[in-house]
């Protein structure tokens, strides 16, 4: 079972005293890497809330956002600081007569607007406790990693088919092998009758030679090697346990030292042509796990 670490998921609860609202966000991210600015009621819970998204999400770029509206207020949360607006509507009314200018609705609206006259409440603690709010924020997570695991069946069957396409590289570089071996023969047999004209050779140390040559050209144990790690990368992206995206990265290493190895040692057109369709499909790979939990 892959999950992917994008995903989007909402959750709310609307009461006749109170609107509460969660929506998360997440992208891929090396780390836990969550973003969230929690309104004032909310700030004491700051440690539990950042606990609980790295246990629920895991790794990668988190954004909450967490929406919370009181309702039915008998009065207006507000108060005047009187001492600053006297102050500031005495100096203004000074200014104006200095001036000779004339307007107290005019002086009146200025100092209401100047910093701290107008003092807000914070909103009054009570109204919601923490584990009303922690059952809408595990709702939001849980709807965020139901979209998580979607998208990550999508990434499985992207994957799937990349690794068949390699696999399928691996058939056509086993089916031209054997063939490479014998045009490559044929080449230095061809190459040793032009020399043998010119100087003599001792056909037992030319014999020597040319079975060192050619076993440090064979691709047995890469091709072996490369069969082996694709039988291990559909089995783990298989796994209903889980699919860690770190773990493919490691596996991906492998593949790619077995196909870049096959492709060093080819001397053959043919080969070198499924290589650089296994290297393609490879790359694939590789950016769709970067965003596998």
């Amino acid at each position: 079972m892959i999950t992917s670490m994008t995903g989007f998921g909402s959750a709310e609860k609307i009461t006749e005293d109170y609107s509460l609202k969660v929506e998360i966000k997440t992208l891929n991210s090396k780390f836990f890497d969550p973003s969230y600015k929690l309104p004032n009621a909310f700030l004491k819970w700051e440690m539990e809330i950042k606990a609980l998204l790295e246990k629920e999400l895991g790794r990668g770029k988190i954004n909450l956002g967490i929406y919370f509206e009181l309702k039915n207020f008998e009065q207006a949360s507000i108060q005047i600081n009187q001492k600053l607006f006297d102050a500031y509507y005495k100096r203004l009314e000074q200014l104006s007569d200095e001036l000779g200018i004339e307007g107290k609705v005019a002086m009146f609206k200025i100092a209401m607007n100047m910093p701290n006259v107008i003092v807000h409440e914070e909103s009054p603690e009570g109204n919601i406790s923490f584990e009303v709010f922690k059952t809408v924020l595990l709702k939001g997570v849980a709807d965020c990693n139901q979209f998580r695991l979607q998208e990550g069946a999508n990434l499985q069957k992207a994957l799937v088919a990349s690794y068949e396409k390699i696999r399928l590289g691996l058939s056509e570089v086993e089916k031209l092998d054997p063939g490479r071996i014998e045009n490559l023969k044929n080449r230095i047999y061809h190459s040793l009758d032009e020399v043998k004209r010119r100087i003599q050779i001792d056909e037992n140390r030319f014999e020597q030679e040319l079975i060192y040559y050619i076993e440090k050209l064979d691709l047995t144990e890469e091709k072996t090697r490369l069969g082996s790690h694709l039988d291990y990368f559909i089995d783990v992206i298989s796994d209903d346990q889980g699919v860690s995206g770190k773990k493919l990265g490691f596996l991906c290493q492998e593949l790619g030292r077995e196909i870049n190895t096959i492709g060093s040692k080819a001397n053959d057109a043919g080969i070198q042509r499924s290589v650089v369709g296994m290297k393609e499909e490879l790359e694939k790979i590789k950016e769709q796990i970067l965003n596998i939990l």
